[in-house]
């Protein structure tokens, strides 16, 4: 039996849809994939990279309310945030492009 993303603490249902877009159909898988591999498989199937959405995600999966990350917490998981970004988002390539990425026909840098 598979439960809602929106089951986990801080998400609700727009996380739901974003995460069925990118092929992660329940909390169950979520949890599977971590908060990383999730996040980078929302940036690819283009979701717009946003700092706060991905540290309610990590806070949501250890159980803690979202604004619960503060100090050197926050700045470790802004670092982990700016390398999916960087390797999981490109604004630079067209939706044909992204495509092709996808499937597998664009060599990634």
């Amino acid at each position: 039996m598979s439960t809602p993303v929106s089951s986990i603490r801080n998400l609700g249902p727009a996380m739901d849809a974003a995460c069925a877009k990118a092929g992660i159909p329940d909390a169950e898988t979520l949890r599977v994939l971590g908060a990383d591999e999730t996040y980078r498989r929302l940036l690819r199937s283009g979701v717009r990279p946003h700092f706060i959405g991905y540290y309610v995600l990590v806070m949501g999966l250890q159980g803690r309310p979202w604004n619960d990350c503060k100090g050197d917490e926050k700045k470790a998981l802004r670092a982990r945030f700016d390398a999916i970004k960087a390797e999981a988002f490109d604004s630079g390539r067209s939706a044909f492009e992204k495509a092709l990425d996808e499937i597998g026909v664009i060599e990634r840098p």
